[in-house]
This record gives C-alpha cells, structure tokens and sequence, in this order.
C-alpha cells in the first residue's frame, strides 16, 4: 500500500507542477507572480519532477512551437508524422535537448518571457542527478515493496515527466472529440483526463491557449484551475485575464 501511495503522489505531484509551472506559466504566463514565488514554484518541479526533471526554458520554447505549428510537419512533437508514441517520444527528447542545452537559439517568437535559474536547470539536467533520483526511488522501494508486481511500477517513475507529455501529445491529437475547428487535430480525451489533470483538453486549450481554465462545456472539468483561483484568492498569483485566440 506503501509503494502504491507513494507511486499516485509521484505521479500527481509531478504532473501538477509540469501543468500548473512548466505549461501554464513558463509557456503561456497565465499568471503573474513574485520572482520568490516563482523561485519556489520552480524549485518544487525540479524535486517533484526528480529523474525525469523538464527544463522550464525548453519545456517553454518547444511548447510554443507546438501552438503556432500544431499537426503541421513543423510540430516538434504531432502524431500524425510517426508510426508509433515511441517514435514521437524519441523525436521530442532530441528536439528538447537541442534548447536544453542551448544548441540552437529558437526563433524570436518563440524566445524570452520564460522562468530561469540556471543553477537547478543545469544540475536538474545532470545525467548524475538524474541516476541520484532514480537511486533514491529504488531505495524506497526496497525499503516498502511487498510484492514483486510493484517493482513493476518503478520505470514509470523514472520517466514520469517526458511519460505525461507523450500521453497528452498523442491521445490528445489523436482521440475523443472536438468542440472547436482549430485547424488542427487536437482531441478533448474524456472521460480519462481527470488522470491528466485537464491536460487532455487539448481542443479546447488550442482554441483559447491564453485561458487558465481548460474545461469549455459544463461537464468538463479542469481541476488545476480552482487551484489558480485559491491562488489568486490569496494572491500568491495574479491570474491574467485572457486574450483571445
């Protein structure tokens, strides 16, 4: 019960920082907040992220990529250019590691007005921080596994980040239903998104990208944005009214 507690905290943890830090404010800035703050909010997705840590600066960039190129041979990471989600996954960490480790400069409408700190992004990056995480993960596991199947759940730990981004990037380009002609193919995957965290609202996000609420129909519920709006509440964020798409 241990590891299984263990495992849906990990999985929530990091999902929420990679949708409510890594998405919503690196990529899109839908909200404002002190630079202490953010030094908090960035340092919380670099521990819960561990192993599988996104550097906020690539993770900004290439998302913005997505939006102006979407299910276009220019999309860093569409599906309908791959024969499988190994493939796309393959192709988007060679694509990430060319802004992780700033190979290339993206173009300028692609480029600033996104959180760093170099100290945490260059560690964070670190192959040997990296094994450091997974290590600790494994050393929990020895210490409160029970049974063999749990074991079984540890990869998925170790690659928790890039694992959320390839679920989202293929189901929701690929299956479920549209409210909107975007001109592209994304895909509002219900009734699972409630795993995702509204992540999976991907036809509703690419009509309205400036909004911090991903649900558009009354039975579509993004459960990040009562967190914003707590946050806001008590003006530990400022959300930004949104602009039109």
């Amino acid at each position: 019960m241990i590891i299984i507690i263990f495992f849906v905290a990990h999985w929530f943890l990091s999902l929420f920082f990679q949708t409510f830090y890594l998405h919503r404010y690196a990529a899109h800035k839908m909200y404002s907040t002190p630079k202490v703050t953010e030094r908090i909010f960035h340092f919380l997705t670099f521990l819960f992220q561990g192993s599988s840590f996104l550097n906020p600066r690539a993770y900004a960039i290439m998302h913005r990529e997505h939006h102006a190129y979407s299910d276009t041979e220019k999309d860093p990471h569409s599906p309908h250019f791959f024969t499988d989600v190994f493939q796309m996954m393959y192709k988007t960490v060679i694509s990430f590691r060319v802004y992780e480790r700033r190979l290339k400069e993206p173009d300028a409408q692609f480029k600033g007005n996104y959180p760093e700190w170099r100290l945490i992004d260059y560690y964070g990056s670190l192959a040997v921080t990296r094994i450091g995480f997974g290590l600790l993960y494994a050393a929990f596991y020895y210490a409160y596994a029970t049974a063999w199947w749990q074991w079984l759940l540890l990869p998925i730990q170790f690659i928790m980040g890039p694992l959320h981004g390839a679920i989202v990037n293929w189901c929701g380009h690929k299956y479920g239903y549209s409210n909107f002609d975007n001109g592209d193919k994304s895909k509002n995957t219900t009734p699972f998104d409630f795993l995702m965290l509204g992540e999976l609202f991907q036809n509703n996000h690419h009509k309205r990208p400036n909004s911090p609420n991903f649900g558009a129909r009354w039975f579509e519920v993004d459960p990040v944005y009562p967190v914003m709006k707590a946050l806001h509440w008590m003006h530990i964020i400022r959300l930004r009214k949104p602009i039109a798409a």
